[in-house]
């Protein structure tokens, strides 16, 4: 369902404006209307300007009229990281890791991402629709209208294709946009350790094929680190993903320095995500590529690890983006007013980058930029309206919601001035 809506007299209109990603010194520019105004046509932004000009020009009574005065309004935030679909949980790590056990130890014992496969590959495609629409409409409430999911929980044929096709179910039956990625080689199964090379070769030779011939993702992603895969073996895989015709992501230098910047640079892939360990020179040749650095501080926050260098990246003309990672262990939250307040109190960035990196960058980092992102002309109609008068109060309120209403194709989705109401219908 496609909407019209006139959204008028907002105090400031943060549009975000542009149709690629934003780098550097870019990032703090927001272009901001006061006492703004937006027109959206069958789902699709029509016009955009000072309301009394907008007035002029449309017939209110043609339109659900929204009157934004004292409030901000936004672009739909773009969560481009997150493991939402799975099954089970992992609370008991969590008390592992207070008690300073680290990531990779967890792993070892066979927790961890290997944990999440068990409960995954058990759960029932209807078990993993329903656990996945809750967390959807609670993505809804904190303003997300599009995000990336990953599969990656299954490490065989049989469920990670569930995983995708569960999102794919999703995608058409919920009003938040979901960005498929396909992440088979996620971790070493049990089955295969000691043979990497031979799990790649069936990820590969197996599941990709089927991947790509369904078309249930539009991405493949790799965990490139240390006792994980080595960098000649993402390389491997990527490169025959790119000749399936996938974009490319890649889980880049979170743990230790690897080098997967560089090869996310190498390749020419759209994201490289995490980055806590990224070199110099990765970031180097990632910002003369236009690789989006997607940078996730609720996992450094929850696994209590230094957070990746954002003013720094950002300093070396970088396009950086920030997501959730939503998933059930190293960050179980689908929090965007925790990510804002993580990113601009411990990561140094601004809150007009921050805005940035959640709106248009994380656009980008997704490859829609063209289409979402920002309040311009021609984009889809995915708005937020703030119960505030101005965007800074995002991170200012720490860690909770301050958006009042969420428009999706032109349509009111949410609506807290009713009770925190979803008005959408499935």
């Amino acid at each position: 369902m496609k909407g019209n809506i006139i959204i008028k007299n907002a105090n400031e209109l943060v549009t975000c404006s542009g149709f690629k990603a934003k780098q550097g010194k870019e990032m703090s520019d927001l272009k901001i209307i006061n006492d703004g105004a937006v027109v959206i046509e069958n789902g699709i932004i029509k016009a955009v300007g000072k309301t009394k000009e907008i007035l002029k020009q449309y017939n209110e009574k043609d339109y659900k009229v929204i009157d934004a005065a004292n409030k901000a309004v936004l672009p739909g935030f773009v969560d481009s990281h997150t493991h939402f679909v799975f099954g089970g949980y992992r609370a008991e790590e969590f008390s592992w890791r207070l008690r300073g056990d680290s990531y990779m130890e967890i792993m070892k014992r066979g927790g961890g991402i290997v944990s999440t496969v068990k409960a995954t590959r058990e759960a029932s495609f209807e078990e993993l629709f329903k656990s996945g629409l809750k967390r959807l409409d609670s993505m809804l409430f904190f303003g997300v209208t599009t995000v990336e999911g990953k599969s990656g929980y299954g490490l065989d044929c049989e469920t990670e294709l569930k995983q995708l096709e569960v999102m794919d179910k999703l995608d058409n039956t919920h009003p938040i946009d979901i960005a498929k990625t396909f992440l088979g080689p996620h971790a070493v199964p049990k089955d295969y350790k000691g043979r990497e090379d031979e799990f790649i070769d069936f990820m590969i030779d197996e599941v990709l094929p089927v991947v790509a011939e369904r078309k249930l993702a539009e991405f493949c992603d790799i965990f490139c680190e240390k006792n994980v895969f080595s960098v000649e073996q993402s390389r491997r895989y990527l490169k025959k993903a790119k000749e399936y015709g996938f974009k490319l992501k890649i889980h880049a230098d979170e743990i230790v320095q690897l080098g997967g910047a560089e090869l996310s640079a190498e390749l020419g892939a759209v994201s490289a995500d995490h980055l806590l360990q990224a070199s110099d020179e990765g970031i180097r040749q990632m910002a003369e590529k236009g690789v989006v650095a997607t940078l996730l501080p609720g996992t450094a926050f929850s696994l209590k690890e230094p957070y990746a260098r954002a003013r720094y990246m950002i300093d070396q003309n970088l396009a950086v983006a920030l997501a959730t990672d939503m998933n059930p262990g190293s960050c179980h939250t689908e929090s965007i007013p925790l990510i804002f307040a993580l990113a601009t109190l411990y990561m140094n960035m601004t809150i007009e980058e921050a805005i940035t990196a959640l709106t248009i960058n994380g656009a980008a980092a997704i490859d829609r930029a063209d289409s979402i992102g920002s309040i311009d002309v021609g984009k889809k109609g995915d708005i937020i309206i703030l119960e505030f008068p101005s965007y800074k109060y995002i991170p200012y309120h720490i860690g909770v919601s301050t958006v009042e209403k969420v428009i999706k194709d032109g349509v009111l989705v949410f609506n807290k001035e009713e009770g925190a109401a979803l008005c959408y219908k499935i």
